[in-house]
């Protein structure tokens, strides 16, 4: 066991990035989901659009930024010292967490999208700064573990988050406590980034361009003609993607499948939120500070495999009765459901720690945020063809759980393309020494 990635939380240079970072990850949640709850229970039909228009447009507005600024955001992150601008970045989040609190106990549904794509932007701008900083604050042995927590703690943020959202905005001063809520964690993280160390000094040659199509094509060129950078990026994106289908259809797999309400989709996201930090965790501790690329490989087979079984555990027939979640949990069949869903985001959170681990270790550090910011775009791309895939095939007769099988068998394809990343990096990474 790897002791030593638990350890990280008792000093300055991880703690206050990791609080920062899980703050922010539940901030963003708790404003996208009351929104999203707010539209569809409590606004009803808002400027002549029905919710079922408002409630995609939100999440467009608050992906939009990653298209169109985190080109901008990653050279910035290569030119001026990182822990300065996580600073910056996340005062900004204070700013927009205020303006998200204004429009809330005014009711203004205009400056709550404004709010949300101003969230977005700030997301978009702070990305490539939180995940460029990591090896420049930890010693290369740590990578894997610093990753692990990160992203253990930022599925459980995403989940507490979301949870607290939807509990939250339509009870009695619903809004306001949302509003004290969000405007809370952002000022937390901000007094959180405060504490981060200084990171090494940027290179003042990195030019920071304006032109966001051409800085776009630079950045994405500096992955494109590294084939190990290539794989890594399009594995990531692809776990995003698997991600984003299975958090997008939890409402309908539990309405129209399970027959159950939504406590049952609250259980659904709590177990993938948990399993995929229960993953991360598990690689960090499995690993001994090595860099385990071979195990994405078998976790990508893992994650086909449990998702084919959870197709053939979700049988409609069996859930013929309205259920809350003590009636779900009494259904034998729920168990096999949990468990396949669970093991699927446990596969997830293995498979996703190594390929960020590639992205920081195995780039030129002098355009190392930009790299991020490469993974950052295509990871926004892939979850925009993932909701239109979605609502596509589901438009034309698909079932949930087939189109959950689908993803499964899918992942066997990436499996088969991720078999040649060992030898990618063997011949191109900077440390190869790190891999196993």
């Amino acid at each position: 066991m790897h002791d030593g990635m638990f350890r990280l939380l008792r000093h300055r240079r991880f703690l206050p990035l990791f609080v920062a970072q899980f703050l922010g990850a539940a901030n963003d949640n708790l404003f996208k989901n009351a929104l999203a709850v707010l539209i569809v229970y409590g606004q009803g039909r808002s400027g002549g659009l029905a919710p079922s228009v408002l409630v995609p447009l939100s999440a467009g507005l608050f992906i939009l930024p990653y298209f169109l600024f985190s080109a901008t955001a990653g050279q910035m992150a290569d030119r001026y010292e990182k822990s300065r601008l996580m600073r910056l970045w996340k005062g900004l989040e204070v700013a927009v967490s205020a303006v998200g609190a204004w429009s809330l106990l005014t009711g203004s549904l205009a400056g709550m999208l404004a709010a949300l794509f101003l969230l977005g932007v700030q997301a978009a701008l702070y990305g490539p700064v939180k995940y460029a900083v990591l090896p420049e604050l930890l010693k290369p042995d740590e990578l894997v573990g610093g990753n692990a927590l990160i992203e253990g703690g930022t599925f459980l943020a995403i989940l507490a988050g979301t949870i607290a959202g939807g509990a939250l905005i339509l009870a009695d001063g619903g809004p306001a406590a949302v509003a004290a809520l969000s405007l809370g964690l952002a000022v937390m993280g901000f007094a959180a980034a405060l504490a981060v160390p200084p990171a090494r000094p940027g290179n003042p040659g990195t030019i920071v361009g304006a032109h966001i199509a051409r800085e776009t094509a630079v950045v994405l060129g500096l992955v494109w003609r590294r084939r190990d950078l290539t794989l890594a990026v399009l594995g990531i994106s692809w776990f995003w993607l698997v991600g984003a289908t299975y958090l997008g259809q939890f409402p309908a797999f539990a309405r129209d499948v399970l027959a159950a309400g939504p406590s049952v989709v609250t259980m659904l996201l709590a177990m993938f939120s948990v399993g995929i930090g229960l993953g991360s965790v598990l690689c960090g501790r499995l690993t001994a500070g090595r860099l385990p690329v071979r195990p994405v490989v078998w976790a990508a087979v893992g994650m086909a495999l449990f998702g084919a079984d959870l197709w053939l555990a979700a049988d409609p027939a069996a859930a013929v009765e309205p259920a809350d979640l003590t009636a779900f949990l009494a259904r034998p069949a729920s168990w096999r459901i949990l468990a396949d869903l669970l093991a699927v985001a446990v596969c997830g959170g293995i498979y996703i720690v190594p390929l960020y681990v590639v992205l920081q270790s195995c780039g030129d550090p002098a355009v190392r945020s930009q790299v991020v910011a490469a993974n950052n775009i295509v990871n926004a791309g892939f979850m925009v063809a993932a909701a239109l895939a979605s609502s596509g095939l589901l438009a034309l007769g698909l079932a949930v759980p087939q189109l959950f099988l689908m993803v499964a068998l899918a992942n066997l394809a990436v499996a088969g393309r991720l078999r040649h990343l060992p030898a990618a990096l063997q011949s191109s990474c900077r440390e190869p020494e790190a891999l196993s």
